[in-house]
């Protein structure tokens, strides 16, 4: 079975840029955080509900690799190898879980000629592209920023309301594209848009 076709091609590139124009919006620090607020996770969580699994991880991953050899594509006009030796370091890794998580669990509510419900969808933006993303942020924040776990996890709890919105953001408007192009609906592997599973 052919994994990508060049049509998948051409998405990942587009879901990989629109990550990156989401980085034009200037990330905040609020309170003097260590990481800052970007619009660039709302990216992540579409790639992966749009994209599925697999695909949303692999638009993260070209994302990463075109910051790391210098564009500055993350918010602020961030990019070079150096930023992956902030504390922000690992919630940029996590973005690739997020997004394969977030379309994993997306995918396997695709059944019975129905595309996942909004609430699956929401749920699916919580686990992958806040869950999947802090389990891998927050450690990382605490040891490259000497905080310790606690206090790591207690400072990112700034990102949470707009975590939340983004997340409410990114299942409305899947649910928009879903009912306007069916064939937009990622399933689980080995199951097509109205298969039973």
């Amino acid at each position: 079975m052919k994994w990508f076709t060049p049509g998948d091609v051409a998405r990942v590139a587009v879901f990989a840029a629109l990550i990156a124009v989401l980085g034009l919006v200037p990330g905040v620090n609020l309170f003097g955080g260590l990481v800052p607020i970007t619009a660039q996770t709302l990216g992540v969580m579409l790639a992966g509900l749009l994209l599925g699994s697999k695909r949303g991880a692999l638009a993260v991953l070209v994302l990463l690799v075109l910051v790391a050899v210098g564009l500055p594509l993350l918010a602020g006009g961030r990019g070079g190898l150096v930023v992956f030796t902030q504390p922000s370091v690992g919630f940029l890794i996590g973005w690739l879980p997020g997004a394969f998580v977030t379309g994993w669990i997306a995918e396997r509510g695709t059944r019975a000629g129905q595309a996942p419900s909004f609430v699956r969808l929401l749920v699916a933006c919580l686990v992958g592209g806040m869950g999947a993303i802090y389990l891998f942020g927050i450690p990382l924040l605490a040891v490259i920023g000497d905080l310790s776990l606690g206090a790591a996890a207690l400072s990112t709890l700034v990102f949470v309301p707009g975590d939340v919105i983004k997340a409410v953001v990114a299942a409305s408007v899947t649910r928009g594209v879903q009912r306007a192009y069916p064939a937009a609906i990622p399933a689980a592997p080995g199951r097509r848009l109205g298969e039973e599973g």
